[in-house]
């Protein structure tokens, strides 16, 4: 298991900072209960390893103007390997697009997208997605209200698997 590879205080860094990835390296480290300078190297090493991608804010959509997100499904003609990344490709030049994954089963991939206005979806909508090539279906759901938006991973689920295999 990858969590494995980290010890505790590493988890504890980590879990710190997906929490508020603001905080200063001495509130981290006192946090954690080691002194800054080995913290801010922990630190470092977390990001240099990829266990840390970045840092972003979370910001408001619907303060900004984006008032309508959707999740699109969407069925392509082929599942071929380079028929998957070349869909991926445009998912990421996409700007409505603010999330791509692939899934298993009757749809090939789930988007999250983020518009100012139903108008503006409707033409990335028909404008773009519906005529790119190896579009096969393509279903969508309007969000009406999050109830739950948390980054991350669960840390305490990963503890609490970590103690009982050990």
């Amino acid at each position: 298991m990858a969590g494995h590879r980290l010890d505790p205080i590493d988890r504890k860094i980590l879990a710190e900072l997906q929490a508020d990835g603001r905080m200063t390296n001495v509130e981290l480290a006192k946090r954690v209960g080691i002194s800054a300078p080995p913290c801010l190297r922990r630190v470092r090493a977390l990001e240099e390893q990829g266990f840390i991608k970045g840092y972003h804010a979370d910001v408001d959509a619907r303060e900004l103007g984006f008032e309508v997100q959707v999740f699109v499904m969407v069925g392509l003609q082929s599942q071929a390997e380079s028929d998957l990344r070349a869909f991926e490709g445009r998912c990421r030049d996409w700007p409505l697009v603010r999330e791509c994954h692939m899934l298993n089963g009757e749809v090939d991939f789930i988007l999250k997208c983020a518009a100012p206005d139903l108008s503006t979806f409707q033409s990335f909508l028909t404008g773009q997605l519906l005529t790119a090539p190896n579009v096969a279906s393509v279903k969508t759901s309007l969000v009406i209200r999050g109830a739950k938006d948390e980054p991350g991973v669960p840390f305490d689920v990963l503890e609490e698997r970590l103690s009982r295999s050990a």
